[in-house]
């Protein structure tokens, strides 16, 4: 399928990268292609790519690099379908795929595991992944949007390993076989609408994950999430639901997670805070169980696991002041969740990218915040939001400057926390740079 073919690989990140490295081991003819200039990739990888045969068109893209002779377009998730080589592609009949699609025909015979969602879905693939592993060991591999290309571990995935991947609604847009055989959906909220136009598309999107299932197959869904019950009613799967608020026929809550009747554990042992993170474990414990996993397996890994860098993760603590890091934090779902985690006053950065956030959607959940930092591109209409509630606000365009103030105007067992409910992409290339920010300056008050 993917041998002796012409393959126009768009964007040069580090799918893209993994994916060249690969096709030219099969024999194909490569075309890279991205619209940063050459100084900016990362030129080790380019200079190897460039000694094997690939052919590199960088600085733009030319309209008449695509042409019929190509046999395939394997694009970045991150690139939207009304890109012109896209639209190109889909005049000459040509498929336009992605890493994903293309690296699961590659696959031998293993039991793979996905899970998407709006949010929670990183925590939920990371818990499952340490689950398995602590029980079946080096059988147990990670990839996808985690930040691990699947073409990237290709050659260390063995016949009846346990693939566990998080797929990204991008990544769900352009797949067409990919078919996992346990598939879990964390919860549905409106997210990414700049991308799919709206809201309806990216649901729809994101219900691809259980396209191509059958009745073989298990599907996984939070019967707390109406969105998510709505768009998976007519799924061929078989179905398990998790819930934090009532019995259902896999994991739910009640003061114990608990598993078909079967007490796993006190929800007070688990480590991470706030009713998401029980939510996420409910899913993994779930795929744990389907895999026969031991309840002591799992509660080991649930008493210890600290959370995913970026997201409600625990920097330190300094004086008696909590510090947490929730970069990742990019809509205001995501920052609701943050904040119903904590019951100490809070100290809140928000903003960044101005998208038209609706703020006021934060207010039934602001009851805790003593002080807000408005910070970035929209940091004006932060500082009207905190005044409107009557909380103070202070604003400032970057980090570090706001950082000063958020110690200063902070007590004893304050959490000062960044969940901005805002993109980065105002000053940062990704949020992850904006939480290594605020990581650093937690850490240079210890010096």
């Amino acid at each position: 399928m993917f041998q002796n073919k012409k393959i126009l690989v768009l964007g040069a990140a580090r799918s893209g990268t993994a994916c060249c490295f690969k096709l030219i081991k099969l024999n194909n003819e490569v075309v890279l292609n991205d619209s940063k200039e050459e100084s900016k990739l990362d030129s080790e990888k380019i200079k190897e790519l460039k000694e094997l045969g690939v052919k590199c068109v960088f600085g733009s893209h030319p309209d008449e690099l695509l042409d019929e002779t190509f046999d395939y377009v394997i694009k970045n998730p991150g690139i939207r379908n009304d890109h012109k080589y896209v639209l190109k592609a889909n005049e000459l009949n040509i498929p336009v795929i992605n890493e994903v699609e293309f690296a699961y025909h590659l696959l031998p015979k293993v039991k793979l595991i996905a899970i998407t969602g709006t949010n929670g879905k990183t925590t939920t693939t990371t818990l499952t992944y340490n689950i398995l592993k602590n029980y079946y060991g080096e059988r147990v591999k990670l990839a996808g949007n985690i930040g691990y290309p699947l073409t990237s571990i290709l050659d260390s995935i063995k016949e009846n390993d346990i693939l566990v991947m998080e797929i990204s609604c991008q990544q769900l847009a352009n797949l067409d076989k990919f078919k996992p055989d346990i598939a879990l959906l964390t919860n549905l909220s409106p997210a990414h609408i700049d991308f799919f136009g709206d809201y309806a598309t990216y649901k729809k999107v994101k219900a691809k994950l259980f396209k191509n299932q059958t009745k073989d197959d298990i599907a996984i869904i939070n019967e707390d999430n109406l969105d998510s019950l709505e768009e998976t009613k007519n799924i061929l799967s078989q179905k398990l639901y998790f819930s934090l608020e009532k019995k259902t026929d896999a994991c739910y809550l009640n003061n114990d997670l608990i598993y078909q009747d079967e007490i796993i554990m006190n929800r007070d042992q688990m480590f991470l805070k706030g009713n998401h993170n029980v939510s996420n474990a409910l899913g993994a414990i779930t795929i744990a169980k389907i895999l026969n996993v031991p309840s002591k397996n799992i509660r080991e890994v649930l008493e210890s696991f600290r959370g995913v860098e970026h997201r409600l993760e625990l920097v330190d603590i300094v004086n008696d002041r909590k510090f947490y890091n929730d970069t990742e934090a990019t809509n205001i779902k995501c920052t609701q969740i943050a904040l119903s985690a904590f019951k100490e006053p809070i100290i809140l950065f928000l903003g960044g990218l101005e998208r038209g956030q609706k703020f006021e959607d934060l207010t039934p959940y602001m009851q805790n915040v003593k002080l807000i930092l408005g910070i970035g591109e929209c940091r004006e209409r932060v500082f009207e939001y905190g005044n409107s509630l009557g909380i103070k606000t202070i604003i400032h365009e970057h980090l570090k400057d706001a950082f000063k103030d958020a110690y200063s105007n902070s007590l004893e067992n304050d959490v000062i926390l960044l969940s901005p409910a805002s993109a980065s992409w105002d000053q940062y290339k990704e949020c992850e740079e904006r939480g290594a920010e605020f990581k650093k300056l937690v850490g240079d008050l210890k010096k």
